[in-house]
């Protein structure tokens, strides 16, 4: 991975730069695992990468970098909390002599907010989500994450919101796409047995073409407008199947399986459960659908399902309108419009294998050219460095 000078060579810098990322917790997710890709590349970088959470599994990967890991109780939204996370985090600060504090999320970023304030540290955030609000007190607290000297937003459509809706300048905003990992997500890697032991797992009949819809089993991933367009399509020569946990959604669960049985389609979609070895999943996948009836920020499945050479079927709304060439690797179909996304479905597994196939190699040309994990490094590395040219507070 190419990086650029960290710190700069102009900065009258004794020792490597400090950095500290804020987040909840280390629990997976598109979050989590940006924090931990960053810590690492800040690591590799020659810097030190200290993380505060309040822990989870994905520590023990991060930490094995070389990156600090703190835990602080992040997790919490209570506002007497909140006030001491801070407290415990202007500690951390001079201690640590970090030199760049980088909230990932809400709450433990009005902590960070606080204590960068108060140790006069410059204060980075990360826009990695579009935060709905319904009354003031809500965006209120919602527009914490734009209140960084620089604010990252991971893709334009997110970009854009920060600057629409909260009136930040242009110039402060810095847009740097989530990154795929392309070692991870590279059908070039993939061994067969590990194909034949997921199958088998799935239970994927042979000779059926896969869909497949990976994904939180949340209301706003799209289950019940998959369902209804399944159910409004003639063929049934197919196999559907949702990827992902319900994490205690039972009672949404329940619901869309009672519709699956309502419509007659326990034969075609089943729920598959969580899979550890995504990139094998998509492997396995002739269709990969995101069907989100709210706009996704970036949409890691999307473009996860791209690199791997998959033609894909998005809402065309957020971040899918970056990374889908509709026409080319996908198609772009209406939020909500079950009609809409059986038309897709129709037209894609119509279309001859090798037509598909020429589909999913030019979206992983594009995600390879455009969403790779380096250049998300490389492109946040910039802005510490940035950042540590206009506020060399600590380094001097």
């Amino acid at each position: 991975m190419s990086t650029p000078p960290f710190p700069s060579a102009d900065l009258p810098a004794s020792r490597p730069a400090v950095i500290l990322q804020v987040l909840p917790a280390l629990k997976t997710g598109g979050v989590e695992r940006t924090a931990v890709d960053i810590a690492v590349a800040t690591q590799q970088a020659g810097c030190r990468a200290l993380v505060a959470s309040a822990g989870g599994p994905m520590v023990h990967e991060m930490e094995r970098s070389g990156a600090k890991h703190i835990t602080l109780p992040l997790d919490t939204k209570n506002p007497w909390r909140l006030w001491r996370n801070a407290a415990r985090l202007a500690e951390i600060i001079e201690r640590e002599g970090v030199d760049i504090v980088h909230a990932r999320s809400r709450a433990p970023a009005w902590s960070a907010y606080w204590a960068a304030r108060r140790t006069g540290r410059p204060f980075l955030t990360t826009f990695a989500g579009i935060y709905n609000f319904k009354t003031r007190l809500k965006r209120a607290y919602n527009a914490i994450m734009q209140k960084g000297e620089l604010v990252i937003a991971n893709s334009q459509y997110t970009a854009d919101h920060v600057h629409h809706t909260y009136h930040t300048p242009l110039n402060r905003i810095r847009t740097i796409p989530r990154g795929v990992d392309l070692a991870l997500f590279d059908p070039a890697r993939m061994r067969p047995d590990r194909l034949v032991a997921l199958a088998q797992s799935l239970r994927i009949e042979d000779g059926l073409p896969v869909v497949m819809m990976p994904g939180r089993v949340t209301r706003w991933k799209g289950h019940r407008v998959l369902v209804e367009a399944i159910a409004r399509m003639e063929r049934r020569d197919f196999q559907c199947l949702f990827i992902g946990s319900d994490e205690g959604r039972e009672e949404y669960r329940s619901e869309i399986e009672a519709l699956i049985r309502e419509r007659d389609l326990g034969g075609i979609i089943r729920f598959a459960g969580q899979v550890k070895d995504m990139s094998a999943a998509y492997m396995l996948a002739d269709l990969v659908i995101s069907a989100s009836t709210d706009p996704e920020a970036f949409g890691r499945v999307v473009a996860e399902a791209q690199a791997m050479g998959r033609p894909v079927i998005a809402t065309d709304h957020g971040g899918a309108r970056e990374t889908v060439l509709a026409g080319e690797s996908g198609w772009l179909v209406a939020p909500g419009d079950a009609e809409a996304l059986a038309a897709a479905l129709t037209e894609a597994l119509a279309l001859p294998t090798a037509v598909r196939t020429a589909m999913g190699a030019r979206g992983q040309e594009h995600i390879r050219a455009n969403f790779s994990k380096d250049r998300m490094c490389a492109d946040t590395l910039q802005v510490y460095n940035e950042l540590l040219e206009r506020f060399p507070v600590a380094q001097s």
